[in-house]
């Protein structure tokens, strides 16, 4: 989503969304001022918009599946148009590899990326297991992870089931993670080697402890 989508977007769409569904914020401040990485667990397709709400008006993406058949996909194929999302076929892994090459380009250019790294929905609610791809874009990109618990939007909008209008979510922004150490020993090995790996799965799971940790807490 290009500023000025997101300028338009702060003050049209993000009003409606605090009004209908949010009920508590906390962490604002912990935002930086320049791009970031974004990291939420995943609960509802009402996740989209809530993690919008906290990047505007600031230029940022998603990564958006395209692999499910359904009956809005012309509409969703337009609306990823104008906002710039990043589709991806997570069937296919030339369309993952394409997609991590255009998020890291996105990221390069100033833009923020919103990204869920347990990679689809919880069945339950609660934060799954998060996939290392997220690690690897901040090795990528050098550029700070956000760290986002959200509560509430489950009981809204379930997988599977019809959305219900319900001010109960709360989101808990934490405070950027650098992952300096591990930053330092990616720099001196390859990426495709399996110490790397373990580097990727162990920032992957500070970040996931993280998110918990803010989840809970809300």
């Amino acid at each position: 989503m290009n500023s000025f989508i997101s300028f338009l977007s702060k003050y049209s769409l993000a009003p409606l969304v605090r009004l209908l569904f949010i009920k508590d914020i906390k962490g604002i401040d912990n935002l930086p001022k320049k791009n970031f990485i974004l990291a939420s667990n995943h609960q509802s397709y009402l996740d989209i918009p809530l993690c919008g709400y906290v990047c505007v008006p600031r230029r940022f993406t998603f990564i958006g599946q395209v692999d499910r058949k359904e009956g809005w996909n012309f509409i969703r194929n337009i609306i990823y148009l104008i906002t710039e999302v990043i589709p991806v076929n997570r069937g296919d892994k030339n369309s993952k590899d394409r997609a991590f090459l255009k998020a890291v380009e996105m990221i390069k250019k100033g833009y923020c990326l919103n990204i869920y790294p347990e990679g689809t929905r919880s069945k339950t609610g609660e934060v799954q297991e998060g996939k290392w791809g997220v690690a690897k874009l901040f090795l990528e990109t050098e550029v700070p992870v956000v760290p986002l618990g959200i509560s509430g939007a489950f009981d809204i909008f379930p997988p599977g089931q019809k959305p219900k209008v319900k001010k109960v979510v709360k989101l808990n922004i934490g405070k950027p993670m650098f992952f300096k150490e591990e930053l330092e020993k990616s720099k001196n090995i390859s990426s495709s080697s399996e110490q790397y790996k373990d580097i990727c799965i162990e920032i992957t799971n500070k970040i996931m402890e993280e998110i918990k940790r803010l989840v809970h807490e809300n």
